[in-house]
């Protein structure tokens, strides 16, 4: 699935098994708690904190697409095409970065 087919997919569930989007501020409010979600598993599975058992059948996956969803929300609502601004978010980190993190000894 493409960004755009995933954009007019959400939409087409939204108005059909959603009834409609959720104001902005309550999506926004919605992506926090989902990337919180994520940050939880990331923390207990990958970091330093003990992974309650009750943490351990969480699946990140679904989490990150938890994420995924409500920003396309997001999108959807403020007119942005995914598409276009990640390319143009990519092209920007490109040329901004194009040797800095070469030069970066952390990296080596």
């Amino acid at each position: 699935m493409t960004i755009e087919e995933a954009q007019k997919t959400v939409d087409e569930w939204i108005k059909t098994v959603g009834v409609r989007y959720f104001n902005e501020l309550t999506n926004m409010a919605m992506l926090t708690e989902e990337v919180g979600e994520v940050a939880r598993i990331i923390a207990r599975r990958y970091g330093e904190q003990s992974e309650k058992e009750s943490d351990k059948a969480k699946d990140l996956g679904d989490e990150m697409a938890d994420v995924l969803f409500v920003l396309i929300c997001l999108a959807n609502q403020t007119g942005i095409d995914l598409t276009t601004a990640l390319q143009k978010n990519l092209d920007k980190k490109t040329k901004r970065d194009a040797t800095r993190h070469l030069q970066n000894t952390k990296l080596q």
